[in-house]
């Protein structure tokens, strides 16, 4: 009989030293939190109508202290950024007992994202949603205070942070006023907006030693002879904008991305609200980590990742836009060589060179080919809320090419415009990958 017990015994404490050994080291925390929470500021920036630099700024800024809350956790290799980035202290105590990393980390995404936007109210809607989609998960009232409690400290130490980057400055400067000289910038219609954040390149970035660091050549000196590089550059907008194949118009359409987009009917015009590009990659991020089924931390340090490439890579496109002040190929194409040509999409408000869009999607598409692999494939469905058909990709790279040449195909920009734009994207997203070391594996090689 004893030794029948004894055996029993043994057995039970291999078994759960075998399960033991198995479990996890780390805990599958809820990834589905932070999607939502991500998903419900989005759908704020777009009614709130932000210009996509500010965007990116809510965007990083809301990423950031929904990473740095889980880093209060210890998560093996990942850290914090704290140090690493300019006038990123690390966090004070905060007491974390009782709380959940997945719902303290989604209270301060969104605890940020209600105090960067100017409709509260409508976040804060969404976020009782998420709050009551939780309880319904099993989550107690009192873990979800204590979560709470975490994420609102997480929140306020981030925004203290944020307090220091001079946009609150940026925001009482000079209206900016056109050149008036040949060649340069002017307003487009339909609506004719006043330039778009002039001093943005005055905005504290995050990786990058100054706005200038990746400053690009010149664009093609302004000129109006047919056989000048300037005219021959712009025809070739004209040329291909009259020529489109219908899949080339739908890229067009795909990647427009246009906060400011006006309808006209008769003597009124009207808004429609669209995703900026910065939150169009940002959903990407988001529909890769659900695809590769990846963890809370490596989900959240994706997202934060591409925001900070999107945060500086408008920082350095701004800096250049507003440095060479070049004509866009409306204004350009008629003066001097249709007066009646239109674009297929409507110019942005502000300088034409270099291409935002080339910019911020390869930046984008260097991080997350760099954490989710070079040859992914993936489904883009960002757009089908805005009317339009999902798209395949085999790699973000080709999706970023796509986004990129998509400029030329809607008239709005030059070839020299996308091509050295992807040049200064492609340094920016390596930038960010040798400058902010969130986890070993994530660092540029």
């Amino acid at each position: 009989m004893r030794k029948r017990a004894f055996f029993l015994l043994l057995l039970a404490t291999l078994v759960y030293d075998r399960s033991h050994a198995q479990k996890p080291t780390r805990v599958p925390y809820d990834r589905q939190l932070l999607h939502q929470a991500h998903e419900a500021l989005t759908q704020v920036i777009v009614a709130d109508i932000f210009s996509p630099p500010v965007a990116s700024r809510i965007y990083v800024y809301a990423h950031a202290a929904a990473y740095e809350t889980l880093v209060l956790w210890p998560n093996g290799p990942y850290r914090s950024a704290a140090k690493q980035l300019p006038g990123l202290t690390p966090s004070p105590s905060i007491d974390l007992t009782g709380a959940d990393p997945a719902l303290a980390a989604t209270e301060a995404f969104l605890a940020v994202g209600r105090a960067l936007v100017f409709s509260e109210k409508r976040l804060e809607e969404s976020a009782q949603t998420i709050w009551n989609q939780a309880g319904k998960k099993g989550y107690s009232a009192q873990k979800m205070a204590a979560s709470r409690a975490v994420g609102q400290q997480m929140a306020s130490h981030i925004l203290a942070w944020a307090a220091g980057d001079s946009y609150r400055q940026t925001r009482s400067l000079r209206r900016y006023a056109p050149k008036k000289q040949p060649g340069t910038w002017f307003p487009t219609p339909p609506g004719y907006i006043a330039a778009i954040e002039p001093y943005w390149a005055k905005i504290r970035p995050l990786v990058l030693d100054s706005a200038a660091q990746f400053k690009l050549v010149a664009p093609p000196p302004f000129a109006t002879t047919p056989d000048s590089r300037f005219y021959k550059t712009a025809r070739e907008v004209h040329d291909v904008v009259n020529q489109l194949t219908p899949e080339q118009r739908l890229m067009a359409n795909f990647w427009d991305c246009n906060p400011f987009f006006i309808n006209t009917q008769g003597h009124m015009n009207f808004a429609s609200k669209k995703l900026s590009p910065g939150g169009h990659w940002l959903a990407i991020a988001g529909q890769v980590s659900r695809q590769t089924g990846a963890d809370l931390l490596k989900t959240s340090a994706a997202y934060f990742l591409t925001a900070v490439a999107l945060f500086d890579g408008f920082i350095s496109c701004w800096d250049d836009k507003y440095r060479y002040n070049l004509i866009r190929p409306e204004t350009y194409i008629n003066a001097y060589i249709n007066e009646s040509w239109k674009p297929v999409l409507q110019t942005p408000p502000f300088p034409e060179y270099p291409s935002g869009h080339s910019v911020i999607s390869t930046a984008s598409a260097v991080i997350l080919s760099h954490l989710f692999g070079n040859k992914i494939a993936f489904v883009d469905s960002t757009e089908v809320p805005y009317g339009l058909p999902t798209r395949k990709f085999t790699s973000f790279k080709q999706a970023a090419d796509e986004a990129a040449i998509s400029r030329l195909y809607g008239g709005i920009h030059y070839r020299e415009a996308i091509e050295n734009g992807q040049q200064q994207g492609e340094q920016v997203g390596n930038q960010v990958l040798n400058k902010l070391q969130l986890n070993p594996s994530y660092s540029k090689k």
